[in-house]
């Protein structure tokens, strides 16, 4: 058992042992110093991220920043769900509205010129409408309005009449059949 007075007695340590105890503190020192230099890197990244996201200046909590933005998210996916509803309503409307026209214009008869007569088809996506002709004659004109379902009508349709069906169809708007003629100059007498 020690004394009383032994316990307080300073303890001797070599020089070896001192000499080691000092290396290894100083080991220890760089690893921890390591250690540290780490931690500091990785917290200026985390900290240059953070600004990134918030507003430096004002300092907000990131999990309040973060439910903003989800909220914000979700009022976007909302606001697109009410786009998409509208473009397909837009687009049933556009099925049935009028997206193909054609006309054809010719000379119904051959005393006459100018090319003054048409038929004119008016066709929605699927090919449905109406074709319209005026046949203009010298004293009269006469106007006739047949049905077009599919590109087709259950009326007996006129050469000019298909020829504006299939321009309307393909798209190239408008022909000319017959074109008129050209008058010749007369010499003079």
């Amino acid at each position: 058992m020690l004394s009383s007075s032994n316990r307080d007695a300073p303890v001797q340590l070599s020089d070896q042992l001192l000499a080691l105890l000092t290396i290894v503190s100083l080991i220890g020192v760089v690893v921890l110093g390591s250690a540290l230099t780490v931690v500091a890197l990785r917290l200026r990244r985390l900290r240059t991220g953070y600004d990134a996201v918030l507003d430096p200046a004002r300092r907000e909590d990131l999990f309040e920043v973060l439910e903003r933005r989800f909220g914000e998210v979700e009022q976007l996916r909302e606001a697109i769900a009410v786009v998409h509803r509208n473009t397909e309503h837009l687009r049933s409307l556009l099925r049935a509205a009028v997206s193909r026209v054609g006309v054809v214009r010719y000379d119904a008869f051959d005393d006459m010129g100018g090319a003054l007569s048409f038929s004119a088809a008016i066709l929605d996506e699927s090919g449905d409408g109406v074709v319209l002709s005026s046949i203009n004659g010298r004293t009269e004109a006469r106007t006739y309005a047949k049905p077009v379902t599919g590109g087709t009508s259950s009326y007996n349709l006129s050469p000019e009449e298909e020829a504006a069906i299939d321009a309307a169809l393909t798209g190239e708007r408008q022909a000319v059949v017959n074109p008129p003629r050209r008058r010749r100059g007369r010499a003079a007498s």
